[in-house]
Formats: structure tokens, sequence, C-alpha cells
């Protein structure tokens, strides 16, 4: 679905954010795009989207280069989610999660009752649909995110990029928001999130693209890649990798101590 063949940006100034990135994405997988700050996550999805031009390499999805693909056309192949968003005007929630059925509405038609039935399947989905006459400028951050995942579930894409999607979200609606693209995903749409929490992506993702300052540092299955050595080269010592009721977590050290010092 998504390949990233050799792919480096830098900016005008010389400064290299990416250098020789590779990895591919499956049909339906869900891949997790994890590092510090700064190590060029947004700016692979800003590539990916088309919104920056890469230095080199090559960027194809379901085998098509994008750079040779229209706005129209990428709109129908990707939808994204950022990180934040400031809304310009005071749309209806309803309003801004029918803006993802844009590219599928023809200007001599408009919009049809498919496509306000598309957008609400889409609300009640994410469970914003209560919200749907509400203004969008007066909603929480959180509540926000939700109606963006939303909309762009009603783009119906075939890949799907989120940025941080569950950074404004308390805990509850994190697990609801990461089980419902774990729904998506397992109805073939292909999902590439890039998160701050390992434990998302240990329990939600089938892939993990782990960048460090400019590089790919490590690519694979979250359950082989996620270990002491890996979290050490990023996170400089500071967490560890423990099993929890059979299920492997990633834990502050401190916490590991505390615990280790109880045992002992």
């Amino acid at each position: 679905m998504l390949k990233v063949e050799n792919l480096s940006f830098e900016y005008d100034n010389g400064y290299r954010v990416l250098d020789s990135i590779n990895f591919e994405v499956a049909k339906g997988e869900i891949c997790g795009l994890f590092g510090p700050n700064g190590c060029g996550k947004t700016t692979l999805f800003k590539c990916c989207l088309k919104f920056l031009k890469s230095s080199s390499g090559n960027i194809h999805i379901n085998g098509r280069d994008i750079g040779r693909e229209s706005i129209r056309s990428m709109a129908k192949m990707v939808s994204y989610v950022p990180q934040e968003h400031k809304p310009p005007f005071p749309y209806l929630v309803k309003d801004v999660v029918l803006m993802g059925r844009t590219p599928h509405i023809s200007g001599f038609f408009g919009v049809s009752k498919d496509h306000k039935l598309k957008a609400m399947e889409a609300m009640e989905l994410i469970g914003v649909s209560e919200l749907a006459d509400e203004p969008y400028s007066r909603l929480s951050g959180g509540q926000r995110q939700m109606v963006l995942i939303a909309r762009a579930v009603a783009q119906e894409t075939p890949l799907l990029f989120l940025d941080e999607p569950t950074s404004a979200l308390d805990f509850s609606n994190q697990l609801k928001i990461m089980n419902i693209l774990r729904q998506i995903a397992d109805n073939g749409t292909t999902i590439v999130a890039c998160t701050h929490d390992p434990n998302h992506v240990l329990w939600f993702c089938d892939n993990v693209v782990v960048l460090g300052k400019q590089r790919l540092v490590s690519k694979g299955r979250p359950s082989e890649i996620f270990c002491d050595s890996i979290l050490d080269e990023i996170y400089e010592d500071v967490c560890r990798v423990r099993e929890v009721d059979s299920t492997r977590m990633v834990l502050p050290r401190h916490v590991c101590k505390s615990d280790e010092h109880m045992n002992n």
C-alpha cells in the first residue's frame, strides 16, 4: 500500500532532517511511526502527503508515484489528521465532517444524501454524533481531535495518516480511538500513526518504524523491535520493557526499580 524508498529531506539552509529512509506498510496494517521530538516524524508525514517535496527518494501509494498525482487524486488516496487544528470559522461539527467528502463531490450535483449519510456514519463510529450541531470552534481540544478523525473516516481513503491522534484525549478516549482504528484497519484501511506512546505501538500496531536523529533506527514487529537497547538509544535509559499479566509494556525505569526492590 505505502512504499517509501531512500527518502531524504533537507531545508533550504542545508539542515537535513531525514536521510535515506526506507519502509513499507501493507494493506490493512497499522504502522506506528515512533521516535523522540525533532526526529522528523511530522516531516516524513508531510513528504508522504506532498505538503513538502523530498530532496531525494520515492514514495508510492498503491503502486502509484505520488510525485505524478494531482491534489484531487491524492485526496482520494490518502486522508490526514493533523496534530492540532485551529478552526478559522465556527462551522458546525456536521459540516466539518462532511468536508471529508469533498474529493467525491461533483461540482454539478453538489452534496448528496449519500454524502451526508457517510458523514453521519463516521460521526457515529467515532462517537461524536451528539456534537453534530455544535460549533466546532467551541469544542475542547480532545473533541476537535475526534471530529477530525471522523472527517478522515468520512473521506473513505485506502490510506490514513494520523499525527499523534490521541495527544489531546483522556485515557478512556485514547483507548476507544485506538480500538476504532484497529477496527478500521481490520476492514482493509491502511493506517500510519505518529505517536509518542510506546504502549499504543505495542498494543495496537502491526509494525513500527523507529526514527532517531535524521535516520531510521529500526523497523518491524513492535514485539520484536521494542527492547531495552532500542529504547535506551532513543530515550537515554529512562524506560524498560516489562511483561505484566502476559502483556508487554514500556514502563518508566524508576517504576521498574521500585518493583524490583519490593520483590527483593
